[in-house]
């Protein structure tokens, strides 16, 4: 134990927000994940910073915006000099210690130039998102090579569960009555059990890892952060007995989706609806197979975090550990005629948040619900502050969220930011959108949400009258929609003028150029007295001497 907190900072990949009992989901009851909303805050604004899981999750890494770190999609590298939370947090002696997924893509050209080899420890930190790696899987590797495996395969293998491909032919397919095994890459085989038992699945195996963490840190003594990020509920959506038949039709609520919606003329939501995950989720027969064992994977994360939170209450971490659940992005599941993600109605870009500080600090703030606009980049303050950082505002562009954890005053953000680079799709190949247009930028004040999306129309809802998001007012002539638009379009270009990444300017160079004037560098100065009034310095103390 240490004089500062720890945090165990919980991701879930694909997690929508609103399939969490403390969220409001009707049938799926996660009495774990409430538990903890119960003793914390539960926000119900957080958004993240790309609805794809590359670009949001180098944001939460680095505090930064997508447009300042510059990995924009999916297997674009974070660059071999991008300052992140593990290097904050090593500089203010605490670990950063991964257990899990973090779609990382390391920048192997930018550490050739330099001359770092990858293997050495300042390699492997620029690899692994500024984290020291205790274990790193992005699952996700359904014909990789015996050398590509992850600790996870060589596990199964180890349990008697050997095959060319153990994660593919275990963890991520079923059985059916005929013992053909059968891959959950496709969609009609999720209502299967995985070919593996519960025990033995990825979502229980990182939950073993974490304690396993947590237990050799209580040796070593210094505080850290790990984060405990994993895979599931992401497809492919399988999960394993005795969750798989846990949920059925009754228990899947009705899409959200318009006609309206389905026939729009906006070129780039028609492309997206033709894609051809959108198109099998808008299919109601898919739905009703993916959606109980979505459902499944998420009530097996909610027990494995039970068993996790017992462990830890009976090592005592629990007393000095701040622990945040959140996810990368959600999932659409059929809803707005979508499937997969990548867009920005509510249930792809606002993500379930919930921070517990067990600090005194936090006592009257303990079962609050906070609408505050927040983002996932917010994480990264926090959780330096927790664990003694200075304040970096010239590289982190997040904001501290201690204030509402303690319930003072300083946290206010008029809006929320998000980001996606389409280039890579279906929806470029078939619109012909040069990769330098591909690109569309979300902001929300709370009510208000305006897309702009390069070369097209814009979109509007107003989530107040249409909390569903079914009308896109992008078009509408109306004085109050016109209005809107152009406050929007304002906000979003005062925010593009921002610096973004004076990584370099410290407070230190700030300070030194104030007091240029001190080691005799003097602009503008008429005489010493004129010196002397403005900069509160005596002329004599110049070096070399001055002569007034």
């Amino acid at each position: 134990m240490t004089d500062r907190p720890n945090v165990l900072w919980i991701m879930a990949d694909q997690l929508r927000f609103d399939y969490l009992s403390c969220y409001g989901h009707p049938h799926l009851h996660t009495p774990h994940i409430d538990a903890l909303a119960a003793r914390g805050v539960r926000f119900t604004n957080a958004y993240v910073q790309s609805p794809v899981c590359g670009p949001s999750r180098m944001s939460a890494y680095t505090g930064r915006y997508v447009r300042s770190h510059g990995s924009t999609w999916n297997g674009m590298p974070l660059r071999v000099g991008e300052p992140t939370l593990g290097d904050h947090l090593r500089e203010a002696g605490a670990r950063a210690v991964l257990v899990g997924k973090t779609h990382m893509t390391a920048d192997m050209e930018g550490m050739a130039w330099l001359g770092i080899d990858p293997a050495s420890e300042i390699g492997v930190r620029r690899s692994e998102c500024g984290f020291e790696p205790f274990e790193r899987d992005d699952g996700l590797h359904p014909d990789s090579a015996r050398q590509g495996w992850s600790a996870y395969d060589d596990y199964l293998v180890s349990q008697g569960y050997d095959s060319a491909n153990p994660w593919g032919d275990f963890a991520n397919s079923g059985v059916d009555d005929d013992g053909e095994l059968l891959s959950a890459w496709l969609l009609k085989n999720s209502r299967l059990a995985a070919n593996v038992p519960e025990e033995h699945s990825e979502t229980a195996y990182m939950t073993d890892r974490a304690m396993d963490f947590m237990e050799s840190a209580m040796q070593d003594g210094r505080p850290w952060m790990c984060h405990l990020s994993y895979i599931k509920p992401h497809w492919p959506y399988i999960v394993p007995a005795p969750y798989h038949d846990m949920y059925d039709e009754r228990h899947i609520i009705d899409p959200v989706r318009s006609d309206a919606e389905r026939d729009t003329a906006h070129p780039l939501m028609r492309a997206y609806l033709d894609a051809r995950v959108c198109r099998s989720f808008s299919r109601d027969h898919v739905r009703e197979h993916v959606i109980p064992a979505y459902m499944g994977l998420i009530k097996q994360l909610d027990d494995n975090l039970g068993r996790l939170f017992a462990w830890m209450d009976d090592k005592g971490l629990s007393e000095n550990t701040i622990i945040a659940f959140t996810s990368d992005h959600g999932d659409y599941m059929g809803d707005h005629w979508m499937g997969d993600k990548d867009f920005y109605h509510e249930m792809a870009v606002k993500v379930p948040l919930i921070l517990s500080d067990p600090r005194p600090e936090a006592a009257a703030t303990r079962g609050d619900v906070s609408d505050a606009l927040v983002e996932m980049i917010d994480l990264a303050p926090t959780f330096m502050h927790a664990l003694g950082c200075e304040p970096k505002p010239h590289i982190i562009e997040g904001r501290d969220l201690t204030p509402i954890l303690h319930g003072t005053n300083g946290f206010a953000r008029s809006y929320v930011i998000s980001e996606h680079d389409y280039h890579w799709s279906e929806m470029a190949r078939s619109l012909d959108v040069p990769q330098e247009d591909a690109h569309t930028l979300m902001i929300h004040d709370g009510r208000w949400k305006y897309i702009r999306c390069e070369g097209f129309d814009p979109i509007l809802f107003d989530l107040k009258s249409d909390p569903m998001e079914l009308v896109d007012l992008g078009t509408s002539d109306a004085e109050d929609h016109v209005d809107v638009r152009a406050r929007m379009e304002a906000a979003l270009l005062s925010w593009g003028l921002q610096h973004h990444s004076r990584i370099t300017a410290t407070p230190a160079v700030l300070a030194r150029q104030k007091t240029a004037a001190k080691s005799g560098i003097l602009i503008g100065f008429w005489d010493a007295a004129e010196y002397e009034a403005d900069t509160g310095f005596p002329f004599s103390d110049l070096t070399p001497k001055g002569k007034p």
